[in-house]
């Protein structure tokens, strides 16, 4: 069957329906990573659960490593969109909102990249930089949340202890969701960063 060539119609709807199909691709691979792993995870399968032909997944991310480093980077995008709009009334909320990003389906799906990483070496430089990058901005976004001033000793530690341990709560979570015990870990680092950071 051959192909079939025309002009592109002009821009407007069919960017919108690209846009869209782009999204929904970077959603499922998301999806994808987080319920059944890397080893799963196949441009194939994310293609059927979007609803798209591999082909089309094809056009927008040539390779598989393409989809997944992107498809983890659009939600980390979107939840440092989250975070930034986040007004919160102190920083008992802020703790709490910092430990949210860790136990959702965007840290499982990003950890599952982290060991696919440690064994493929064409994913592993995407990811190392990815970390890199989205570890930075999650940083400055606490520093800035919590009203910290990381020019007094020991708050730049201070802020990235906490996120150390938000992290370390969303590995615990992956094997069982023990959120009555993470609340009561969540108060008293709140209570510990409010000492250490003074009043902001």
């Amino acid at each position: 069957m051959g192909v079939v060539t025309s002009s592109p119609p002009p821009s407007g709807p069919k960017q919108d329906r690209s846009r869209v199909t782009r999204q929904r691709l970077l959603q499922a691979a998301v999806d994808c990573l987080a319920e059944v792993g890397w080893a799963g995870s196949t441009v194939s399968v994310v293609a059927e659960r979007a609803g798209v032909s591999r082909g089309a997944a094809q056009h927008h991310f040539p390779t598989r490593e393409d989809l997944f480093t992107a498809a983890v980077e659009y939600v980390a995008e979107e939840r440092s969109g989250a975070l930034r709009e986040l007004a919160p009334r102190d920083r008992s909320e802020v703790v709490a909102a910092l430990v949210d990003l860790y136990t959702g389906p965007l840290f499982r799906a990003a950890l599952q990249l982290w060991v696919a990483a440690s064994d493929e070496e064409q994913l592993r430089p995407r990811v190392t930089e990815l970390e890199a990058r989205v570890g930075r901005e999650t940083h400055r976004m606490a520093v800035r949340l919590l009203g910290a001033d990381e020019s007094v000793t020991g708050v730049r530690e201070t802020v990235q202890g906490l996120l150390d341990m938000a992290r370390g709560l969303g590995l615990a979570n992956l094997l069982t969701d023990d959120e009555a015990r993470r609340r009561r870990v969540v108060a008293q680092w709140a209570e510990l960063v409010d000492r250490a950071l003074g009043h902001g």
